[in-house]
């Protein structure tokens, strides 16, 4: 039996039943769940960002462990990464990439530090 390719994507996550093979193509797996964060670049990341990213993605994956693989498993780790990225970027621990091609202020608009002139 073939195995099928599930996914999972919101603004800034991909989530794919897949491995990547050397070629770079996902190649489909029960086994292996392969994460893209921010493929557009919308978002600028810091090392550190994204291992908290990275981090609870394991988190949410071993937390399904034992459940059917199926597309609303995947959306719901997808869902929980999305609101993790959303406090990353309110709390400033990463920013809108203002490089980026469309810049899309999905999240809501940057913060801007008010300077006090009294």
């Amino acid at each position: 039996m073939e195995e099928q390719l599930l996914k999972s994507t919101t603004r800034h996550v991909r989530i794919f039943s897949a491995e990547v093979n050397e070629d770079g193509e996902l190649v489909p797996s029960n086994q292996v769940l392969t994460l893209d964060v921010d493929p557009d670049n919308e978002l600028t990341w810091n090392e550190d960002a994204l291992q908290t990213v990275y981090g609870k993605f394991d988190e949410l994956v071993e937390s399904h462990s034992g459940a059917d693989l199926t597309d609303y498993n995947l959306r719901r780790i997808g869902s929980d990464l999305e609101h993790l990225i959303r406090s990353l970027l309110q709390s400033g621990r990463i920013s809108y990439n203002l490089n980026s091609r469309a810049i899309n202020y999905s999240m809501g608009l940057p913060q801007v530090a008010v300077e006090d002139n009294r």
